[in-house]
């Protein structure tokens, strides 16, 4: 097969993983909610149970003025939705599926490229939130400067204990050395990696970047239309993204219950939704962390667990 093509192929599989997992999980979210509330949720949009209904709010969206405050920066406050969402993309590029040449892009150094990548959504708070000229979106914008910044630390020692027991970065080489044992060895990590996961897409109870009881909605106060739009579905693409890497690192990606391997794309694909359901039901179960117990439980709770998480990681390592 010429590189090109190949390269084409790839491109065109993770653009359409792009464009279909995070409206899959949209969907899905609207479905659980409801149910878990006593409701029926959409029912209506595509006749049978709604399911296009995200559909019909991005045919919405794209049919709504496009609103710029008259104060913003102009080129910043377009620009920011954009920074939201191409760096999820990037990540989807190197998340393998399976084994083999299921993957994008296959790196090295797979892991340090996601987690460099994924801090890159702290510019898009700090953007929209100071380009908007509004109070409500700076105070949010300031207040999801400091939560990503503060969860950046757990997360990525977490994943650090997980690369330190695999012997490698590469996101590929973590799922095949991985091991059922690892389930009770890294559970801390785990528990600590995807705690920090939400905080860091400002997922509930997280999510006080957007506290519409206090901060209208936050940075995307003055947002509208089409850009509005980039900023949930960049939301939805971050559990994906935060489910998919859940599950590489920590819950053994394509290894399932048996030995064919041809399978290992869907028993990832069933691990994702898994964890993205846990994502949604922890949004129906928990309220909204206030300011400071946020912050108290980042540098009390899950730093210190990470570290320790890390010493024990290494102490196994040396004395196997």
């Amino acid at each position: 097969m010429p590189l090109w093509l190949e390269l084409l192929i790839r491109v065109g599989g993770v653009l359409a993983a792009f464009l279909t997992l995070p409206l899959l999980v949209g969907q899905a979210e609207h479905k659980v909610m409801a149910h878990m509330q006593g409701r029926l949720g959409p029912m209506y949009a595509g006749a049978f149970h709604g399911w296009a209904q995200l559909v019909a709010d991005g045919i919405k969206f794209v049919q709504k003025e496009d609103v710029t405050p008259r104060d913003a920066d102009r080129p910043v406050f377009r620009l920011a939705p954009a920074v939201a969402l191409v760096p999820y993309l990037l990540v989807l590029l190197v998340i393998p599926l399976g084994p083999g040449d299921l993957v994008g892009q296959p790196l090295d150094v797979g892991l340090f490229f996601v987690l460099a990548v994924v801090g890159v959504g702290v510019l898009a708070v700090l953007m929209s939130a100071w380009a908007s000229a509004n109070k409500y979106s700076l105070l949010g914008g300031l207040r999801g400067a400091a939560q990503l910044l503060g969860y950046e630390l757990p997360l990525v020692l977490a994943a650090a204990s997980v690369a330190m027991a695999a012997g490698t970065l590469s996101l590929s080489g973590i799922v095949e050395a991985w091991r059922p044992w690892w389930l009770l060895w890294q559970a801390p990590a785990m528990i600590i990696f995807f705690v920090a996961g939400l905080a860091e897409i400002r997922r509930p109870p997280f999510d006080m970047p957007v506290a519409d009881s206090e901060l209208v909605f936050g940075y995307m106060t003055e947002y509208t239309g089409l850009r509005f739009a980039f900023f949930l579905l960049a939301e939805y693409v971050g559990i994906v993204v935060i489910a998919a890497l859940t599950t590489v690192l920590f819950l053994g990606g394509w290894h399932g219950p048996f030995a064919d391997a041809q399978l290992g794309w869907l028993w990832t694909l069933l691990k994702v939704f898994a964890v993205a359901f846990v994502i949604i039901w922890l949004r129906v179960a928990y309220p909204r962390l206030r300011e400071d117990q946020l912050q108290r439980l980042c540098w009390l709770v899950l730093v210190p667990a990470s570290l320790a998480q890390l010493v024990l990681t290494a102490a196994v390592r040396v004395a196997l």
